[in-house]
């Protein structure tokens, strides 16, 4: 894996034997965050996610606090990183493994994204789940036809998210984000009830009844200039309204 700095399984470096099933089965979920001189905005909501999934896809719970120590253990001399927290469970009704994953940190696009409509919608949405073939498909058919990414909608053209983030719209008052099913993003979760924000069906048919559009996940924030051929101008203001208001959020200790 490209810039690689640690992977452990379950608080150590793993074995050939222990990277046997999370390499051959795709069963399981995730979450996924910017670690800041070892410190997580969001900290609650992405270990009340892992545990959530870990009842909804094994029936067996996931103790916070253990995957917060696994997490701390990980990053235990890196305080600056993107991290990747994986649970699955390689024996039927056994116990929970955690894999995590330290890579460099990332940051936003300096620059809009644009963005093709494909017709694909995540199996159980409201999982941030393991096997996202459709959405790397989609998101190099996207590349290769001259976009940024790929914009998740149904047969009937209602936008649920994109390939690997939650978006909004601006319709000069709220902030709306699609009333579709989708993965309740963290940097969602955080902005939502700070941002005036509401819930609305949002169709491709919509997106000129908008004046901006802009996309979130565990990255940040990153303006939208365009969706197939309609184009959304940059609000300059909308945008340093909602990136101070991600950078306002605390940051909490691991």
């Amino acid at each position: 894996m490209d810039g690689l700095i640690r992977l452990e399984i379950d608080g150590h470096s793993p074995t050939p034997e222990e990277l046997y099933f999370p390499t051959l089965v795709n069963y399981g979920h995730l979450t996924a965050l910017q670690v800041r001189s070892g410190r997580v905005q969001g900290l609650g909501l992405h270990l009340s996610r892992l545990a959530s999934a870990s009842l909804a896809l094994f029936d067996t719970a996931l103790e916070p606090e253990h995957a917060r120590s696994l997490l701390r253990h990980a990053v235990r001399d890196t305080p600056d990183a993107a991290v990747r927290v994986n649970v699955y469970q390689p024996s039927p009704g056994g116990p929970l493994s955690v894999l995590v994953a330290v890579r460099p940190p990332a940051y936003p696009s300096p620059t809009p994204l644009r963005l093709m409509s494909v017709p694909y919608q995540r199996p159980v949405a409201h999982i941030k789940h393991l096997g996202g073939f459709g959405q790397i498909y989609w998101g190099r058919a996207a590349v290769e036809h001259g976009f940024d990414d790929a914009l998740l909608t149904t047969p009937e053209g209602e936008i649920t998210e994109a390939a690997v983030h939650n978006i909004a719209f601006f319709d000069g008052t709220h902030v709306v984000w699609p009333d579709a099913p989708a993965l309740p993003g963290i940097t969602m979760q955080l902005l939502e009830p700070l941002l005036p924000s509401r819930r609305a069906t949002v169709t491709l048919e919509d997106l000129p009844l908008y004046t901006a559009a802009f996309v979130t996940n565990s990255i940040g924030v990153t303006a939208v200039s365009a969706v197939d051929e309609h184009v959304f101008a940059v609000d300059e203001t909308l945008m340093a309204g909602v990136r101070q208001t991600l950078q306002d959020v605390p940051w909490d200790e691991l």
